[in-house]
C-alpha cells in the first residue's frame, strides 16, 4: 500500500520473489508512456524526453522508474497506471526521496 503522503515513490525491476524483470527496458518504456505528463502539459517535442514526474534510473545495479507525487496530483489516472504496472507485474515498490547531489 502506498500512503497519501508519500512524495515519489520507486518502481524497481525485482519482483517481491526476486526475479529481474525483464524486458531490461521495461523502466524506458514505462517512463517513455509517461512523458506526455509533465508540468505545464504536453507541448511539442515532448514525448522526445521523459517527465520529470516519472524517471527512469538505475540503483545499486537495479532498474527502476521514481515516479513522483506530482504526477498523482496533476492526473491521477496517469498514477494509477504505475502504479498498477508495478502491482500487476509483481514489481517491489518503496516510498523514498531522491535526495539530489550536492552542488
Amino acid at each position: 500500500m502506498i500512503s497519501n503522503s508519500a512524495k515519489e515513490i520507486f518502481i524497481q525491476g525485482i519482483t517481491r520473489d526476486g526475479k529481474t524483470f525483464r524486458p531490461s527496458d521495461w523502466a524506458e518504456r514505462l517512463a517513455g508512456v509517461m512523458s506526455s505528463f509533465r508540468p505545464g502539459g504536453a507541448q511539442p517535442g515532448s514525448h522526445l524526453s521523459y517527465s520529470p514526474w516519472c524517471v527512469p534510473t538505475t540503483l545499486n545495479g537495479v532498474r527502476c522508474v521514481v515516479v513522483h507525487r506530482d504526477l498523482r496530483d496533476a492526473e491521477p489516472m496517469a498514477w494509477d497506471f504505475c502504479v498498477n504496472f508495478a502491482k500487476d507485474n509483481d514489481l517491489q515498490v518503496v516510498e523514498a526521496c531522491l535526495v539530489p547531489a550536492p552542488p
